[in-house]
């Protein structure tokens, strides 16, 4: 316990430093920072559920929305037209000061793993396909609602937002998320996603609880990707339906696939690579004047890796020395037969015991025949 409140300090710690840091570099390549903190968060906590549980879900996106608005009801002046009264009416947020963004944070964290607990009652018993659909069922169904909910916009969208998302708060939940999967990972609920992954039915067959584990693992990937969607909303300051569409959930899979499935480093990795990428070419698209030349250029980098490389940066592995040694040029590849070592003086007599034992111990060649 003291450990781990330790490792959450000195997070908090790295964080208020990259802040301090962000803060005193170009306000471009600072945002461009934040973003792929809060991507970080996205692509973990999904991480959990299609990654390590084996479970494809496409509704990542609409418990972003519903933490994004959540967390934005409690912090941001609403101005909407009450048709009972015919007017506009102005309601002040409930949580109107800074130290108010944290609360309305976990509110939001909690709103989506509510509707993650109660999507995934009817919905984790299916498989494969059918689940993905129930699961993008879920998200377009989010943002429908959202969009007729004149009190926070509606189509139109919520602005005026609070600005309390920075890199402190951004960095700080990316760290607990990471640090927190990673312990999960580690632990016996950890070994029974990764169970259900392999084999469901033999999961089952050993006395694994496959439904509720699976229910478990998405109301934690719902609970930070409502965390992600609060931070983004409070981000940004504007957020609309459009904001957490499908295309939002298929990059956030995308994140997943590039880094590697079941990879807590390649999540990462593909979550920071994906939203940097498409910023540093931008200058190909400058240089060459063709505009969206940048995302042709982005599409053809991921289809190459899908063809070379379709398990992802890392696979199912996680980043270490040993394997960047494996990865060298003229390294033995990792599960690559070794030279066999020379015997020590105990094996050579170990050894000469057992052939001298050998022809006494094996039955006769023609005894099976009789």
């Amino acid at each position: 316990m003291l450990r781990t409140l330790g490792i959450l300090a000195l997070i908090c710690a790295a964080a208020f430093g990259l802040h301090l840091v962000l803060d005193s570099i170009d306000a471009y390549w600072a945002r461009i920072a934040n973003l792929c903190g809060i991507s970080i968060l996205l692509a973990v906590s999904l991480n959990v559920i299609n990654g390590l549980c084996g479970q494809f879900s496409l509704g990542h996106a609409g418990f972003m929305a519903i933490g994004a608005y959540v967390s934005a009801f409690f912090t941001t002046t609403l101005r909407y037209f009450d048709d009972a009264a015919g007017q506009y009416v102005t309601v002040l947020p409930l949580l109107d000061q800074s130290w108010g963004f944290v609360p309305a944070l976990l509110l939001g964290g909690f709103a989506a793993a509510a509707a993650g607990l109660v999507i995934g009652i009817p919905t984790l018993r299916l498989r494969g396909d059918y689940l993905a659909i129930a699961t993008l069922g879920f998200g377009e169904i989010v943002t429908i609602m959202i969009t007729n909910f004149s009190k926070v916009g509606g189509a139109n969208g919520l602005s005026g937002i609070p600005a309390y998302s920075n890199g402190f708060w951004i960095f700080t939940f990316a760290g607990i998320c990471v640090l927190f999967t990673l312990h999960l990972q580690r632990s016996t609920f950890g070994r029974a996603l990764i169970a259900i992954r392999e084999n469901e039915l033999a999961a089952e067959v050993m006395g694994i609880r496959t439904a509720r584990i699976k229910i478990a693992a998405f109301v934690y990937g719902a609970f930070f990707a409502g965390i992600a969607g609060g931070l983004l909303g409070h981000f940004l300051q504007t957020i609309s339906p459009a904001t957490f569409g499908f295309m939002k959930s298929i990059e956030v899979i995308v994140m997943l696939v590039l880094g590697g499935l079941g990879s807590l480093t390649g999540a990462i990795i593909g979550a920071v690579t994906l939203t940097v990428l498409p910023e540093l070419l931008r200058d190909v698209e400058t240089s060459t004047g063709m505009p969206g030349i940048r995302m042709v250029v982005y599409s053809l980098v991921l289809i190459l890796l899908m063809l070379f490389r379709p398990q992802g940066i890392f696979g199912q592995r996680e980043l270490s020395l040993r394997l960047l040694r494996s990865l060298l040029p003229g390294r033995r590849k990792e599960g690559a037969p070794s030279a066999p070592a020379a015997f020590t003086a105990q094996q050579s007599v170990e050894a000469k015991t057992f052939f001298a034992r050998a022809p006494q111990t094996l039955p006769p060649q023609n005894e099976g025949k009789k």
